[in-house]
């Protein structure tokens, strides 16, 4: 069985196919941008695109993403056509949101695949969406003012 996970095929052996994608991310394919926060789903750390849409990591048996594209944290940027940051990540970058930066990459991932879905949502589109990732450090004004920043310019 075959994961492509930011375009590399990974081999899952077998004795593994009913472990979270989350534990397969960062324990065999060693990708470690991806956190563990809740395990239930819930706070939003563990989030990856699968076939470019938000997903919980935490909560995908491995079994379930063969045959389809996982992209992490550290692949996002290969996601442009320049292989540059992708326009979240610079705008995370602008606005200085990382404060301890654990739950970051998992706001990144649902921001990138908000604007995928909606290129100029409005302020009240921003917080709905975002509102299923936690931050224990209160980013939460400076992650919008990033995802606004990163509308205005794609």
């Amino acid at each position: 069985m075959k994961v492509a996970i930011n375009s590399e095929t990974v081999t899952v052996p077998e004795t593994l196919q009913d472990i979270s994608l989350l534990d397969f991310i960062r324990d065999f394919a060693g990708l470690k941008g991806t956190k563990f926060g809740c395990g239930l789903g819930l706070c939003g750390a563990c989030t990856v695109h699968v076939d470019g849409v938000a997903a919980r990591s935490c909560r995908i048996p491995v079994a379930d993403v063969v045959g389809r594209q996982v992209t992490t944290i550290e692949g996002l940027a290969g996601t442009t056509s320049t292989g540059a940051l992708h326009p979240v990540q610079q705008a995370w970058v602008a606005a200085k949101v990382p404060q301890c930066g654990y739950c970051q990459p998992g706001q990144i991932m649902t921001a990138a695949a908000f604007l995928r879905r909606n290129p100029n949502p409005s302020d009240t589109e921003i917080r709905e969406e975002m509102s299923g990732n936690l931050c224990r450090c209160g980013t939460y004004d400076r992650i919008r003012q990033a995802i606004a920043h990163a509308a205005r310019e794609s």
